[in-house]
């Protein structure tokens, strides 16, 4: 018997089909799987990639794979020293990779087109892979020059699908990007979305997109919002959690502070004369804004 399905059920099935190929080779949450099929379905591969924070090459790696299994050229970009000269001296395949001992940033000077600009990489190269843990938009915006065919890039994946947010551009900050603001930064560059694996979205120059037949690649077709937290008001003044309530990466519970004492916490038409009157002091001696 057929399952039956709703329209909506129906979309994001056709929508996520590059999702059924995840598989880990050398990657953390199926990237090795997906990025080989996608790659499939492009018309032609020049068989390079750049990945950076490349730490030793091969950990949680989007590109090794590509490299031991797939004779993939590779530039590895990794700015921390002892990373580096570890890095350069025990990394496997030396003869088919570039090094480079360096972060990369925005400026003009240390941007991935500066840096590319030194090596033999091709303008169109297949894939670049983008986990900074924090300025991901920043670098991927600043990337003018070089047109890579798939882009992989983190995102903060306790944000909503709706939630436009954007890091600041400073070197010190860790708190990532949302999905919306990487998918209108896609887009601006001519960019489209086919798959959403793990906290990576995964994107693909315009000019392919129609090979790959998905016929809605928004993000609410494409992602569930499975680990979003979001908070909402109750009619009495209550802040409710919904969601994990969790700083997940120090492990930590999430702690909410209710914006009225627990006296206040109901439905203002249902105050009577004294819980009005303390309404009105309390608010009187608290500032909102």
């Amino acid at each position: 018997m057929n399952e039956l399905l709703s329209p909506l059920e129906v979309l994001k099935r056709n929508g996520r089909w590059l999702n059924e190929f995840s598989r880990d080779v050398y990657s953390q949450t199926g990237e090795d799987g997906v990025i080989a099929k996608a790659l499939e379905m492009l018309p032609s591969c020049d068989r390079w990639c750049v990945e950076f924070g490349a730490w030793d090459g091969k950990h949680l790696s989007n590109t090794y794979n590509l490299v031991e299994n797939e004779s993939y050229n590779v530039v590895l970009v990794e700015g921390d020293k002892a990373k580096y000269e570890s890095l350069r001296n025990e990394y496997p395949y030396r003869e088919r990779a570039t090094f480079v001992g360096q972060f990369v940033g925005w400026e003009e000077n240390d941007n991935l087109d500066t840096i590319l600009e030194k090596t033999s990489t091709p303008l169109n190269f297949d894939l670049l892979s983008i986990d900074v843990d924090g300025n991901d938009y920043h670098i991927w915006k600043a990337v003018q020059k070089y047109r890579p065919k798939l882009v992989l890039i983190e995102f903060n994946p306790t944000s909503s699908n709706r939630f436009d947010y954007v890091q600041p551009p400073d070197p010190n900050c860790n708190q990532s990007n949302s999905p919306a603001a990487l998918v209108r930064l896609g887009k601006s560059k001519e960019y489209e979305l086919i798959c959403v694996i793990g906290p990576n979205l995964l994107f693909v120059d315009r000019q392919y997109y129609e090979a790959f037949h998905i016929p809605d690649n928004s993000l609410d077709i494409l992602r569930d919002e499975d680990e979003v937290t979001h908070l909402f008001l109750g009619f009495d003044g209550s802040l409710i959690v919904d969601g994990p309530a969790l700083l997940r990466w120090h492990g930590l519970p999430l702690r909410v502070n209710q914006p009225f004492p627990k006296a206040l916490r109901h439905y203002p038409p249902n105050y009577d004369r004294w819980s009005g009157l303390f309404f009105r002091i309390w608010k009187k001696f608290h500032r909102f804004d």
